[in-house]
């Protein structure tokens, strides 16, 4: 017997190494059928317990845009004052699902049609330009709160909605409201000296400074944040993907690099608040009450896996498919929250923590588990275990682990929707409102649609 033909010369061999071939096909094909299982389930759930839930019930008919306030068992809420951030991801969300389902896409483009012409007519701005952040029912401006000022994270996220709008109905009266938009925060809110956006402007443009304003964010006044540049960059993107113009993609990519290199540290978490030179401001740097020093200098692990998503995605719309840094700190930012803030017992990550000077353990401040970071933490261990095959069994048990716990803990399956946060840690969230104007459908359908589209493209 020749040396080269010993497997096919030896019945024993042979029939071990068919054996052996047959149980890895099998196993892939395992789980191929438990993909496609926990698709059907994410997408039963995302129809009747999100979908079905929201729209068309939270269609203002009367006035325009979306109600904002729905109680526990989806009652209207007393207030509904309409702000940007919500009213744009509702138009997001719409287009999306137009996209995603033929079958729904009329019905949902006519639902999104509906929001941006209600952005258009009510929310922004004809003296001055860029939209109001905050408007009454009616689309009029407030005596307090936001008042008539301006945001760069939210007109940023009036670009996302205008951008995915235009891409579903191509629409140019759309797309032309998003570069508007674009433009004006580039000249109103962009440092031209050290990069990155400053957020909170009056109503005509001019920053605000430190004492003008009666709002909780006061101060972070002439600063720069986490929050708002990470929604930047993903706006950023999603116009970018349909409007591929040279400022923009230059300002996109300052952006990720804003993101990536001075807001992610070489641990694998954000910072939150910045001097104009990106100087990182700690708590104790700022006046605040007690309760309240840790609002703007946290480890918020939600944010962290949202942005690993949104680097990657930033890097994939510049053309930079899978670049080295990217990718490095985008999988340290999950790891580190898996690490530092997974709860390994039921799953879902805690809300917050903080280094403490002198440790290089977390101190966990929060184990509450906020509804939107469980729904980012289930679509990054899902895009982890599609990007790292060798690591694919454990992202990929995360993963599954994640959406249990969103199940049996977040899902109401009796009145639907989900709720603010998960109920093994704060079971009175069984009571409280499901809709608000921080709490749309932004988060989880984004989430789900995305886990659905991963799970059924296979290997």
């Amino acid at each position: 017997m020749h040396k080269n033909n010993f497997i096919h010369g030896n019945p024993l061999i042979f029939l071990i190494s068919v054996l052996f071939f047959s149980l890895i096909s099998l196993f892939g094909y395992a789980q191929s059928e438990n993909s496609l299982k926990i698709a059907k389930e994410i997408e039963a759930s995302f129809q009747s317990e999100l979908l079905e839930k929201w729209y068309p019930l939270c269609i203002d008919k009367q006035k325009g845009g979306y109600f904002s306030n729905f109680t526990s068992d989806w009652k209207k809420g007393n207030s509904q004052n309409k702000m940007l951030v919500t009213q744009s991801r509702h138009i997001w969300t719409t287009a999306k699902v137009a996209r995603m389902y033929p079958d729904k896409k009329e019905t949902y483009t006519t639902y999104a049609a509906h929001g941006v012409k209600f952005l258009k007519e009510k929310m922004w701005d004809e003296k001055f330009g860029g939209f109001y952040m905050m408007v009454d029912r009616n689309g009029k401006t407030l005596p307090d709160n936001y008042k008539d000022e301006k945001r760069a994270y939210g007109n940023s996220f009036a670009i996302y909605g205008l951008a995915a709008y235009y891409d579903l109905t191509k629409d140019e009266s759309a797309l032309e409201l998003a570069k508007k938009t674009f433009l004006w925060m580039d000249k109103n809110c962009h440092d031209d000296e050290y990069g990155g956006y400053f957020e909170q402007l009056n109503r005509d443009g001019s920053p605000i400074e430190k004492g003008e304003s009666e709002m909780f964010d006061k101060v972070a006044y002439r600063k720069k944040d986490y929050n708002s540049s990470i929604h930047i960059l993903e706006a950023f993107t999603e116009l970018y993907m349909v409007w591929p113009d040279e400022h923009l993609k230059k300002r996109l990519a300052e952006m990720l690099e804003v993101v990536r290199d001075k807001i992610v540290t070489n641990k694998g978490y954000m910072l939150m608040l910045f001097q104009p030179d990106w100087a990182y401001i700690p708590f104790t740097e700022y006046k605040v009450s007690e309760e309240r020093k840790y609002v703007f200098d946290h480890v918020t692990a939600g944010h962290d896996v949202e942005t690993a998503f949104l680097i990657i995605e930033a890097s994939h719309a510049l053309g930079l498919k899978h670049d080295e840094k990217t990718m490095k700190k985008a999988k340290l930012m999950v790891e580190h929250s898996i690490q530092n803030l997974w709860d390994n017992e039921l799953g879902g990550l805690y809300d917050e923590g903080y280094y403490f000077e002198g440790s290089d353990t977390i101190t966990i401040l929060s184990k509450g588990k906020n509804w939107w970071a469980q729904a980012e933490a289930m679509n990054a261990f899902l895009l982890m275990a599609k990007l790292y095959p060798e690591e694919e069994d454990k992202y990929f048990q995360l993963f599954e682990k994640q959406w249990n716990y969103i199940k049996n803990y977040l899902i109401d399956h009796d009145y639907g929707g989900w709720y603010a946060s998960g109920i093994d840690q704060h079971p009175e969230y069984q009571k409280r409102p499901k809709a608000s104007i921080w709490k749309g459908t932004y988060h989880n359908a984004r989430a789900m649609m995305g886990c659905i589209k991963m799970l059924k493209e296979g290997d």
